[in-house]
């Protein structure tokens, strides 16, 4: 069956040229800074939702999970949902419960699951989110395949949940259908972001004072999880 341009153009889901893409929802980030520099062109502000994000670091322990507390916060305390948890995939240290409550963190929404190996923890993640019983899904991976990233970013998109993906600073090398990259450098002055992939904005970086921060572990550093083999 044919169709005409006009009825082509009117159906969900086709973009125009010249028009931005979709907005995606987001999760206000809780740092001013970063909000600003996540404005997209549909008016959201924020973490998307439904979408992979990357976070990617020097090494493990460097802000990258600070960053999130705020986020975090507002899905637990059930002012957007009170149902669904929050999954924590092979983190390469031992979250500090303390500081999770400080921050506004509802312990008794995670969930933490260790895998073997990067290969369990994205198959992890995978499920986690397939499932539709999880509001948000923070994984730790090493290498991974374009393919393996394209499973998270569906499966994030079907379930409508927040993904992000930690990740070391030189995966940053592959292509990702992530819609937010982020890269991570601790500085004296507190985290210094570089927004690299920004669906629907622009690339951009912000500083996020050291003041505004919180503790996350206080057990040593570990290496990112690694592949089998």
């Amino acid at each position: 069956m044919s169709m005409g341009l006009e009825a082509l153009a009117a159906l969900p889901g086709v973009w125009r040229g010249g028009e931005a893409a979709t907005a995606l929802a987001v999760i206000a980030t809780g740092f001013t800074e970063l909000d600003d520099c996540l404005l997209g062109s549909g008016g959201g502000s924020g973490w998307p939702v439904g979408a992979l994000t990357e976070i990617c670091t020097q090494v493990p322990g460097s802000g990258e999970v600070s960053l999130v507390i705020p986020a975090l916060a507002a899905l637990s305390d059930g002012s957007i949902d009170d149902t669904g948890w929050i999954a924590w995939i092979s983190p390469p240290h031992s979250l500090y419960p303390p500081a999770l409550a400080a921050g506004g963190v509802r312990l008794s929404r995670l969930l933490m699951v260790q895998a073997a190996d990067t290969t369990d923890a994205l198959w992890g993640m995978e499920q986690a989110l397939r499932s539709g019983s999880c509001q948000a899904v923070l994984g730790w991976a090493d290498k991974t395949s374009e393919r393996s990233l394209r499973r998270l970013q569906l499966a994030a998109e079907s379930a409508r949940a927040w993904a992000v993906l930690y990740r070391p600073a030189h995966c940053l090398a592959q292509a990702s259908p992530a819609a937010l990259r982020l890269r991570l450098t601790a500085v004296a002055e507190g985290l210094e972001i570089e927004i690299l992939k920004n669906r629907g904005g622009q690339p951009s970086r912000c500083r996020i004072p050291q003041e505004a921060l919180r503790p996350e572990h206080k057990r040593p550093r570990r290496a990112w999880p690694q592949a089998a083999g």
